[in-house]
């Protein structure tokens, strides 16, 4: 068994066909909160991944879960930033937007909305990796989550930045009937976040 990836609060297992994400210890926290952390953020990514896929969004079949691991398909391709390029960027951020509408409208917040965490696989976008996300309505957790695409767009794509980002939106506003309310707080999160700074 070998580990794919590991992320501040998990660590990815390859198992071939399959992946295990699987919560680790935290050796700081009180045991009794860890344990208590661990187990509602699996069974939470469980129900955003499940209710994703219910709802048209592109992610990894689930298998089953436990305590602390949930077992998925292995999903092949690239990750969007290894790939992305002037020929696919139309295509990939299209994509993007329309799903990332998809997720709003149905008060799923991704809340690490990067291209490492977007597979690129059999001319399809897959969103992977809910482990920091939530369930909310509120107009500023989806302008947050845009925030934070926005930002990671800029730091990783910077050659394609505005036509890829201004194609997402485009694409989200065409899949959102909120998604103006979205967008005026976004606007409203850069300036805070500018001043602040």
């Amino acid at each position: 068994m070998n580990i794919l990836a590991r992320a501040a609060e998990a660590i990815i297992l390859d198992k071939g066909h399959y992946i295990i994400k699987k919560r680790i210890k935290k050796g700081y926290r009180i045991k009794n909160l860890d344990i208590k952390l661990r187990k509602e953020r699996t069974n939470l990514e469980y129900k955003l991944i499940t209710r994703a896929r219910r709802i048209g969004v592109n992610v990894p079949s689930l298998m089953d879960k436990n305590t602390y691991e949930i077992r998925m398909e292995k999903i092949g391709g690239s990750a969007v930033k290894n790939i992305l390029n002037k020929k696919n960027l139309e295509f990939i951020a299209k994509e993007i937007g329309r799903q990332l509408a998809c997720l709003h409208k149905y008060d799923i917040v991704h809340g690490d909305l990067t291209t490492s965490n977007m597979i690129f696989f059999n001319n399809k976008v897959y969103f992977i990796d809910f482990g920091l996300g939530y369930f909310s309505q509120r107009i500023e957790d989806k302008a947050t989550d845009l925030y934070l695409l926005k930002q990671a767009v800029m730091s990783k794509h910077a050659k394609f930045f505005n036509t890829f980002f201004n194609l997402i939106i485009k694409e989200y506003k065409k899949n959102y009937d909120d998604s103006e309310n979205v967008l005026k707080r976004l606007e409203t999160i850069e300036k805070r976040r500018r001043y602040t700074i």
